[in-house]
């Protein structure tokens, strides 16, 4: 049991870690971007595209690197509240901080702060798909829907 509890703090601190480091380098991907998008507005000037004034494309960039940066921070704070955890859980001294119920908040707290940090990471790919057009949100935030749908809730196992 201790093992299977080591193991899943393990893969969580693991998964935590790649969407902070994928968060941070689309913030600063998307700095880079908007630093020469003003001056490359006339590749984007076909109807498909959607409206590509400045202030729509500031809306744009600024909303997916909002929400990325939040998706950092959220992360962020997920690893530190996981990595306190996993020093908790194996503290076998008789600290005051060793506690179970201050050990199982902060492991709630961590597996919560990661979730968070992972679905606005993904809301952010579909903002992302925005600078494109509408269409491409549209399709892209249904295929998010379906697929949180599929990772949230557990198929029936049929029998064979």
């Amino acid at each position: 049991m201790g093992m299977l509890a080591v193991q899943s703090l393990r893969n969580t601190l693991m998964a935590t870690i790649l969407t902070s480091t994928v968060s941070i380098l689309l913030t600063l991907s998307l700095a880079a971007l908007t630093n020469s998008t003003y001056t490359a507005t006339h590749l984007f000037t076909n109807s498909i595209f959607g409206s590509q004034s400045s202030k729509i494309l500031a809306v744009k960039y600024g909303s997916a690197s909002v929400f990325s940066s939040v998706s950092f921070l959220c992360s962020s704070i997920a690893l530190g509240c996981l990595v306190d955890s996993s020093f908790l859980i194996n503290n076998e001294s008789g600290d005051r901080f060793s506690s179970q119920g201050y050990t199982e908040r902060m492991v709630e707290r961590g597996f919560v702060l990661a979730v968070v940090g992972n679905r606005v990471l993904c809301i952010t790919f579909s903002l992302l798909l925005w600078l494109f057009g509408p269409v491409p949100v549209v399709v892209g935030s249904v295929g998010l829907v379906w697929g949180l749908y599929e990772l949230d809730f557990a198929r029936k196992l049929s029998k064979v």
